[in-house]
């Protein structure tokens, strides 16, 4: 069973859809202690780096405890800029930390958010990347991005270079819209769940 949280950070029903679609069997926990027999967590989000605030303390806790545990934990757009140290959107809501580095809002000379499609330029081989072919073109829809470092497996480019996937170990993030990018987004989905398997 696959923990889906809810820190009313964004719709959850397409990614409940999208998850249900590949046979994943989901719950949306509404206390910390819930998460104790799930298999995998989900953090999603839509929207400002201060609604994370709301996963300090036990729910923060609990993620890492099921991470320590070697359960699986994915981010999506918010919930992957939210396993970084923190992000200048808000400086004194912390991140998870389990990632090195700050999201910033992105710049130069194109339009802030960047929302659409745009494609992954892969930099590393793992898990979460398995069957995705370089160029797959997803849908993002963000203003902040997180830096890129020894965890980005894939990049994007809008104005500058961002990581679009990190992964450490059998914790991932994607900044893109996994359950709104098709038949890519649903791989990548497909490639958590074998983390979680």
């Amino acid at each position: 069973m696959i923990a889906l949280i809810d820190y009313h950070a964004g719709n959850l029903t397409s990614v409940k859809k999208a998850l249900a679609s590949i046979g994943a069997g989901v719950i949306v926990p509404s206390a910390p202690e819930e998460l104790a027999d799930v298999a995998g967590v989900i953090v999603p989000g839509v929207g400002h780096f201060g609604a994370t605030k709301a996963l300090e303390g036990a729910w923060t806790d609990a993620i890492l405890a099921r991470v320590g545990e070697g359960r699986p934990l994915l981010g999506i757009c918010l919930g992957m800029q939210w396993l970084y140290e923190g992000s200048d959107e808000a400086p004194d809501v912390p991140g998870l930390g389990l990632l090195a580095g700050c999201c910033y809002r992105m710049s130069g000379d194109v339009k802030v958010p960047h929302v659409g499609w745009n494609s992954l330029s892969i930099q590393q081989k793992t898990s979460i990347v398995e069957g995705v072919e370089p160029g797959s073109q997803v849908y993002f829809t963000h203003s902040y991005v997180g830096p890129v470092n020894g965890d980005t497996i894939a990049v994007t480019e809008h104005g500058e270079t961002f990581a679009a996937i990190v992964q450490r170990g059998h914790v991932a993030g994607v900044q893109f819209h996994p359950e709104k990018s098709g038949e890519v987004g649903l791989r990548i989905l497909r490639n958590f769940l074998e983390l979680v398997a």
